[in-house]
């Protein structure tokens, strides 16, 4: 019988809408690091995952996975004239600020609620920092219900090395196979392979296909709102 007693998720494009969400930011960070040089952003863009005519993102890429300092680097690497330390800084401050234009993927105080009252340890785990995720919680009603928080920044390591989930598991006492991960892209699900989850869920609300996702998924779901159906099924504790 698989015995799951917490839930680790990822937040964009998992909890929130990515496209809704996050290709106008990728747009704005694009600008400020090519000093809002137009041709310039757009090359920046096509360089770290995203079409800047139809804003597809690729599956995996630096925008759909990386963290506010890999973003960074990658940005320098194509062509930014911003120094990484200052263009990091500044993307960080923009996502923060992102999290008041977000579009939820559902009503997620009542989701959060649903699975608090079932018993389940909850944590958002995600490559923003960790600011950002504290006010999405804030903004969006669910704070009260999540166990741990992690970012790049706190000192858990990045995806998709094991560390966030470690820290969630040293936080509740949980042992990793009672953990599920959820997530809508690789670094999600191989974070959780890494650190020997119980269960790994993709979601396909964010940058990944259900072909680019199954490998390292164990269900792929259309979005979060699946997950409550699927827990019977698996005897979740």
């Amino acid at each position: 019988m698989q015995v799951i007693k917490g839930i680790l998720f990822d937040k964009d494009g998992t909890l929130l809408d990515y496209d809704e969400s996050w290709l106008p930011v990728n747009r704005e960070l694009a600008l400020i690091a090519a000093r809002d040089d137009a041709a310039l952003a757009d090359r920046l863009l096509l360089a770290c995952g995203m079409d800047p005519l139809t804003g597809h993102i690729v599956p995996d890429s630096l925008l759909a996975a990386g963290n506010t300092r890999q973003i960074s680097e990658g940005l320098v690497a194509a062509g930014s004239t911003v120094p990484v330390d200052e263009l990091t800084v500044r993307l960080d401050e923009l996502f923060s600020h992102a999290a008041d234009f977000s579009v939820p993927v559902t009503d997620l105080a009542s989701f959060f609620a649903r699975l608090h009252a079932r018993g389940f340890k909850l944590g958002v785990a995600s490559s923003d920092n960790e600011r950002s995720i504290r006010q999405t919680a804030k903004r969006f009603g669910f704070a009260e219900y999540i166990d741990y928080v992690a970012g790049y920044d706190s000192g858990h390591g990045t995806k998709p090395e094991p560390g966030m989930v470690l820290g969630f598991c040293a936080a509740t006492g949980l042992d990793p196979s009672e953990v599920a991960v959820v997530g809508d892209n690789n670094h999600d699900l191989h974070m959780g392979r890494n650190a020997n989850v119980g269960l790994t869920v993709a979601v396909l609300t964010g940058t990944g296909s259900r072909e680019s996702l199954a490998a390292a998924s164990d269900h792929c779901l259309n979005d979060i709102t699946e997950l409550e159906g699927l827990l019977p099924g698996l005897q979740f504790a």
